[in-house]
């Protein structure tokens, strides 16, 4: 039986990915900052699907909490086959309306943590010659849309970057690239999603079913629905002017993740 560790394991995608991998029979380590919803998580996993559910709270913001996650993910004991890096969030407001404390804590989040992360599991999955990692990006990597699409663009580029480094040790990492997927995300970040059309909306069970097709087939890029896929090809064609005007106007209102 394999151990995946999944952050931000308590809503939304991070949780859906948390049910299926459950329902497959992984055991799980469940990472977020809310430590008694994270047992109440690891209790309901336990008992619906027989598995096994560690808990680790942990705040990804700070040193000490992505230390704390680094030092589970290079145990030789029980050791984690999967990492999924999906913790994040979104900050309302444009360029200069968001603070530099919130700017630095999201690229703490999105950058940092899983840099670190991700190098401290694929290090040991590399020398068992087998192991994969899903870092979580979002389809704002494709368009310009401040600090939150910048971020997500380097998850991207990182991602795709080490996987190619990686190819042939038996180690796959993949970047997962969703759309607007109902979450607790936007109303954590305070973000309105009134005017975001009913087509853009994702189910976040069927959004990882298709990313650990993708995990499986060995890609390092998935955008894991036909419509974003049609949206995404239509965007490298737009002017990127074009592009900046219309998401400075709207990416700070509602953000995909």
């Amino acid at each position: 039986m394999t151990t995946a560790l999944i952050t931000g394991a308590t809503a939304g995608i991070g949780a859906a990915f948390a049910r299926r991998l459950a329902a497959d029979g992984h055991d799980l380590v469940l990472v977020a900052r809310d430590g008694k919803r994270l047992s109440e998580q690891a209790t309901e996993l336990h008992d619906r699907h027989g598995i096994e559910a560690e808990v680790l709270a942990a705040d990804l913001s700070t040193d000490d909490g992505i230390a704390a996650v680094e030092a589970r993910l290079s145990k030789p004991r029980k050791p984690v086959d999967l990492l999924v890096n999906n913790a994040g969030f979104g900050n309302k407001g444009r360029y200069l309306e968001v603070s530099m404390a919130d700017e630095l804590t999201m690229v703490k989040v999105h950058i940092e943590a899983v840099l670190r992360l991700t190098s401290a599991a694929t290090a040991a999955m590399r020398e068992r010659g087998r192991g994969g990692v899903v870092n979580v990006a979002s389809v704002a990597a494709f368009v310009p849309r401040g600090t939150y699409g910048a971020s997500k663009a380097w998850v991207v580029q990182f991602t795709q970057g080490a996987a190619r480094d990686l190819a042939g040790s038996g180690v796959r990492l993949m970047a997962l690239c969703p759309g607007f997927v109902r979450t607790e995300f936007h109303e954590r970040a305070g973000m309105g999603t009134d005017n975001i059309p009913g087509w853009m909306w994702l189910d976040a069970d069927k959004l990882v079913a298709a990313a650990l097709t993708d995990l499986a087939r060995g890609k390092s890029l998935s955008i894991p629905d036909p419509r974003y896929k049609a949206l995404m090809g239509a965007v490298k064609l737009a002017p990127r002017g074009l592009l900046g005007g219309i998401t400075s106007k709207t990416g700070r209102k509602y953000g995909p993740k």
